[in-house]
């Protein structure tokens, strides 16, 4: 692929991608981070992408495991820290200058930052992205049945945590 392709894909996914991550990560510069990276490890991996799953799958993977490695990285400096991931999702929702929702969209990305990751991608992957269950199930290598399960789980804690805030 020539650097104007690239160029290309870049524009045309980098939003999607961005708002993919942000609501893995919950914050803005991290998502950022996360997107440039992102799309690092495809320019370096478009030489062996062999068309197996589509380009727009392909691209979610990538950006789904990046997220999925920088969560786990996060959760281990917080136990480390002897913090709970709570606390640190409050703090990364309550700190983002570029969070501009009411106080129930803080609550409810709050809520959805506490969830385990796997949870979360499904969650926001299925509800905000809309994506079916057969492109998650390509993306994250899980199951259909599995993922149907992991979003009735996610739905059922954030109603839970919502309610509870009430």
């Amino acid at each position: 692929m020539k650097e104007e392709d690239f160029r290309e894909l870049v524009g045309k996914y980098s939003e999607q991608l961005y708002w993919h991550i942000r609501s893995l990560v919950g914050s803005h510069e991290d998502a950022d981070d996360l997107v440039q990276e992102t799309f690092i490890k495809v320019w370096k991996a478009l030489p062996s992408f062999r068309g197996e799953s589509s380009l727009s799958t392909w691209l979610w993977r990538i950006a789904t495991n990046e997220a999925l490695g920088f969560l786990r990285k996060r959760r281990v400096r917080a136990s480390l820290m002897f913090e709970s991931l709570d606390a640190e999702a409050e703090r990364v929702v309550d700190s983002d200058p570029w969070f501009d929702g009411d106080k129930a969209q803080r609550q409810l990305a709050k809520a959805i930052l506490s969830l385990p990751p796997k949870q979360r991608s499904v969650f926001c992957m299925r509800y905000f992205e809309e994506l079916p269950y057969e492109q998650i199930s390509e993306i994250t290598g899980t199951s259909v049945g599995a993922l149907k399960s992991s979003y009735h789980l996610a739905a059922e804690k954030l109603k839970v945590l919502i309610e509870s805030v009430d």
